[in-house]
């Protein structure tokens, strides 16, 4: 499932962007199907991968690049919790980020507050779940779950000492005119309260990627294969801006090289200004504006990322 397509006819809405943290991938260690949604102890293999992979980036982490857009599907009060699924079916993935301060010796942030959200596997996001991904798919309602419609796939997770954090999800879908990827902020100052995150600020709005041939094979598989129609991959996409990792792109390992469907864990480190405030839902930040960010029947325009120049990696 390739193509380029794009659907000019995409409602748009001002350019949202905002200067913000550089984001750099590590490698990743192979860990069995059991481990990809076990709520276990970190192994001593991907220990040594996040320990490595920090002392390589800490020469180029001090170089900030912009954030982007944080889309049309964004929702105040996802709740913090390891596992987002809420019985979404998919690929699984194991999703282990690590944020650091960019400004400070990439030291790690304690108590960072990492949110993220992304759509299923047919392309529907929580809370908008009658918005059409583009292409043909089935109804939201028809994937069988019992998943709350305005909860799925979004969450909060608290950096541990060492600014780690983990999720337990899905490989997402994709939907017209996007590449698949999951969007997320980094918050500092905030505190756990009511089973959410209140407070603080936001440091950081970004998106994550993912590697074309490994999602066209993803595509393939039940119950992804019910959304048929052009998928945009990366180089097609009006956000990534081919960085690689400083732009997000996550470094992926499969559970099972041979069977993708037994899932994947993504790993990356994300760099930021603890003092900075970069929410992705105001002006500013370079670069030109890209077309609409959304699928039809969204909520009003869809915002669109911009971008200045890449940070090294």
């Amino acid at each position: 499932m390739t193509g380029n397509h794009k659907d000019k006819s995409i409602t748009r809405r001002r350019a949202l962007a905002v200067t913000g943290g550089t984001v750099a991938a590590g490698g990743l260690a192979v860990a069995g199907y059991q481990a990809a949604f076990a709520d276990t102890a970190t192994t001593t293999a991907e220990e040594a991968t996040t320990a490595s992979a920090s002392a390589s980036e800490s020469s180029g982490c001090m170089t900030l690049m912009s954030s982007v857009t944080e889309g049309p599907y964004y929702l105040d009060g996802a709740l913090v919790r390891k596992d987002i699924t809420e019985g979404k079916s998919g690929v699984p993935l194991t999703l282990r980020l690590t944020v650091v301060d960019a400004t400070d010796g990439c030291t790690p942030v304690k108590g960072a507050a990492v949110e993220i959200w992304h759509c299923d596997a047919w392309g529907y996001y929580s809370g908008y779940t009658t918005a059409n991904p583009g292409g043909s798919a089935p109804a939201e309602s028809e994937d069988g779950s019992t998943a709350d419609d305005d909860t799925y796939l979004r969450g909060y997770q608290i950096a541990n000492a060492n600014g780690v954090v983990k999720f337990e999800t899905i490989f997402p879908g994709w939907y017209t005119p996007r590449t698949c990827h999951i969007h997320l902020k980094v918050h500092t100052g905030g505190q756990k309260e009511d089973g959410t995150y209140e407070g603080g600020k936001v440091n950081h709005t970004g998106q994550l990627f993912f590697d074309d041939t490994i999602a066209e094979e993803i595509f393939t598989l039940e119950p992804y294969s019910k959304h048929s129609g052009s998928y945009t991959t990366l180089d097609d996409d009006m956000v990534y801006d081919g960085g690689g990792a400083s732009s997000g792109l996550l470094t992926l390992e499969a559970v099972h090289k041979k069977d993708p469907s037994k899932g994947y864990k993504g790993f990356l480190t994300v760099a930021v200004d603890p003092d900075a405030e970069n929410t992705g839902a105001g002006g500013g930040g370079g670069g030109g504006t890209p077309p609409g960010d959304a699928p039809s029947g969204a909520p009003g325009d869809a915002p669109s990322g911009t971008q200045s120049a890449s940070a090294s990696s």
